[in-house]
């Protein structure tokens, strides 16, 4: 054989050793985009910023949800509002899992935060409580209300009020109304801000008071027997959700954290540890 002949066949080689190499890497790639976020998340491990309490205990079955999954999840556990989406924003969580929009927009609007919100956990209608009355109507002229002082909790607590006719708000105040916003108030009610967690831990000064779930437990009320009027649960822009930062918005582990908690084990869980007043929200 002669030299250009050897040098024929060492082409016609290479030429079919690329084109292998070239369809083995295309197997290869469609396998990539073809496999589930599952086991693209394999073996991932995150952190959930979430708040003490009976979220613990939800948490910990949307942790054994993740892990079938290959996804590690790592709770953090504040005890300030304030906490969860700084700790978001600098990058010390991956996630966090506590809050409803209207909050967040707020912060936001004040901190210019870049968060998103990923998939929704649930909603908690909030309550109105009293040990003074039993119903609404048997409130008092000049009746003292607690309500909580944050701005969209007390915007939220003075809608509840409204909606059961103990006070008419301004059109146009929208979700973060304050008392100056009240324009009828027929029973000459006065309305007390006190701090979220001071509020129901305030019952027994006030003749009622509108106090979120979470701190209504941690005060000691339960829901279902001391209530005396609720929040409405159709078209209520106060679903709570796991938040990401946007920049996250497309990463591999955010499906399977959101499948993590939007199933029905934790569904059970949320209804026993809440004990009926907590609602899906992602149904």
């Amino acid at each position: 054989m002669s030299l250009l002949d050897i040098a024929r066949v060492k082409t016609l080689i290479s030429r079919r050793t690329g084109m292998k190499m070239m369809l083995l890497s295309a197997v290869a790639m469609s396998v990539a985009f073809a496999a589930p976020l599952s086991v693209q998340a394999a073996d991932q491990s995150i952190k959930v910023g979430i708040m003490g309490g009976e979220d613990e205990d939800i948490w910990k079955v949307a942790i054994e949800q993740a892990a079938k999954e290959g996804l590690k999840i790592e709770t953090v556990i504040f005890n300030d509002y304030t906490q969860p989406n700084e700790a978001l924003e600098r990058k010390e969580i991956d996630a966090n899992a506590f809050q409803h929009e209207p909050y967040l927009n707020e912060q936001i609007k004040q901190q210019g935060y870049k968060l998103s919100v990923a998939g929704y956990t649930a909603l908690f209608p909030i309550g109105i409580y009293s040990r003074k009355v039993e119903k609404l109507e048997d409130l008092k002229d000049g009746a003292i209300v607690g309500v909580p002082n944050d701005p969209t909790n007390e915007g939220r607590a003075l809608r509840v009020l409204e909606s059961k006719g103990l006070i008419k708000l301004n059109p146009d105040a929208g979700i973060l109304a304050t008392p100056i916003d009240i324009v009828e108030n027929p029973k000459k009610l006065e309305i007390k801000e006190l701090d979220a967690g001071v509020v129901g831990l305030s019952i027994d000064d006030l003749d009622a008071a509108v106090v979120n779930n979470n701190w209504a437990a941690k005060s000691g009320l339960d829901p279902v027997k001391d209530a005396i009027g609720w929040e409405a649960k159709e078209n209520n822009p106060y679903r709570n959700f796991i938040a990401i930062r946007t920049e996250d918005k497309d990463a591999a582990w955010v499906k399977p954290l959101i499948a993590a908690f939007q199933n029905e084990p934790v569904k059970a869980e949320l209804d026993r540890a809440y004990k009926g007043t907590g609602i899906p929200a992602w149904e």
